[in-house]
């Protein structure tokens, strides 16, 4: 029940010790500033790690090759792993039920493009359709590689945003012809990547023609693919460590690879790279949680003992009460309003001062591994509950003593 006479003797007790509420409500604001901080980087730090993985697609596996590093089965060392189409077509083949997308890729990095006057050296990478959601691609323009252009061979180019911007400025370039190494193709589309300008540097055309006109035969430079998902994240992790697993162990055996030379052959699965990561956020997240509830409680601690002292000092004040009728627990109720009003009041600041600090400076952050660190809702509310339990907290061992206080002892305080 709300009693304005018993806010006007809290309010009354702070007045006359300013300068220890003061001290003791920074010490509380103190450890909340910090947990809000440390919270909002640990949130900076999440956004950062998705949105590298929101580059291609999460669920991928990848499978390059090099040259061999170690001696095997009698083979010297110093031997180029060559991919080819019958790789894919092997692991289409055995693994098909388990994937979702899947394209082999021929690269050549460095290469040259012109449209008129304007020209520029970049990526150009021979794939299959699916090779676009593969990359998280988003077409901006026109359309993305279809399999009619593999079946045909077209020459036909699909280029990235920012190549765009570079060659045509403002010109629409779909249906407009580029060359690519002496080659012309017709630009048939425009993607958009996450990835921002340095994955909208390069260009994809049929992996047919790229082979053909490149003279590439059936080489390949890599293979790409994703599993399919299941609504179990640790179900999915496990498919595709074990496909990642089984690719690498048929490629070893076909091209005879030491099974620990990872220069001659890499399968890597972003899923199991997610998983350690979110995991580390996850461990780097409950060390600030444990930091910012140590700093907290060194609060409570200053808060509990300035009530104590406020107890010893209204000693004789407590007695007269409980010697006219007050209940123990109308005692205890007057201890912990002024302790939760305290630690709230200064928590709150702490809250309002680290919210609006990340709120100011968050927008400028955004570096590869941490991004726009802020507090969301649920997180404040979380603040919000641990600073009543710690005014809670604070209050409750003064309160008990309050209500074991007999008055005739009080009344001979001095």
């Amino acid at each position: 029940m709300f009693s304005l006479e018993r806010w006007h003797e809290i309010f009354e007790t702070l007045n006359k010790n300013r300068l220890r509420t003061f001290l003791t409500a920074l010490s509380v604001a103190s450890g909340i500033f910090i947990l809000v901080i440390l919270l909002g980087v640990s949130t900076g730090i999440q956004k950062g790690v998705q949105s590298e993985f929101e580059q291609d697609a999460a669920n991928r596996i990848s499978v390059w090759t090099g040259t061999t590093t170690k001696e095997y089965n009698g083979l010297n060392p110093g031997r180029y792993i060559q991919l080819k189409n019958e790789d894919h077509v092997l692991i289409e083949s055995n693994y098909d039920d388990y994937l979702e997308y899947r394209t082999p890729i021929y690269s050549i990095w460095g290469g040259a493009v012109s449209y008129k006057d304007q020209n520029g050296t970049y990526r150009v990478e021979g794939a299959f359709p699916d090779q676009q959601f593969i990359e998280n691609e988003t077409m901006v323009q026109g359309r993305f590689i279809a399999q009619s252009d593999l079946d045909q061979t077209t020459k036909v180019a699909v280029i990235g945003h920012q190549m765009k911007r570079d060659l045509f400025k403002n010109e629409d370039p779909i249906g407009a012809q580029i060359d690519i190494q002496g080659i012309n193709f017709i630009v048939v589309g425009v993607y958009s990547d996450p990835g921002g300008n340095r994955e909208e540097n390069r260009i994809f055309i049929p992996l047919s023609t790229a082979q053909k006109v490149f003279n590439a035969q059936d080489r390949l430079r890599s293979l790409a693919y994703t599993v399919k998902m299941s609504d179990d994240f640790d179900q999915a992790v496990a498919l595709s460590s074990a496909l990642s697993e089984q690719i690498d162990k048929d490629l070893r055996q076909k091209y005879s690879v030491a099974p620990d030379d990872r220069s001659a052959v890499r399968v890597n699965s972003t899923l199991e790279e997610a998983k350690r990561i979110y995991g580390l956020i996850d461990t780097i997240r409950g060390v600030f949680w444990f930091i910012g509830i140590g700093t907290i409680i060194a609060g409570i601690v200053g808060v509990s003992n300035i009530m104590l002292i406020v107890v010893k000092e209204r000693t004789k004040e407590i007695g007269i009460r409980k010697a006219l009728g007050a209940l123990p627990w109308s005692i205890i109720g007057m201890i912990l309003q002024e302790a939760i009003f305290v630690t709230a009041m200064a928590g709150f600041i702490g809250l309002f001062l680290g919210v609006g600090l990340l709120e100011l400076v968050g927008p400028m952050v955004d570096s590869a591994f941490i991004k726009y660190p802020q507090v969301d809702f649920a997180t404040a509310m979380t603040t919000v509950v641990v600073l009543i339990l710690a005014g809670t907290l604070a209050g409750f061992i003064p309160a008990q003593r309050a209500a074991h206080i007999r008055p005739i002892e009080a009344l001979r305080d001095e």
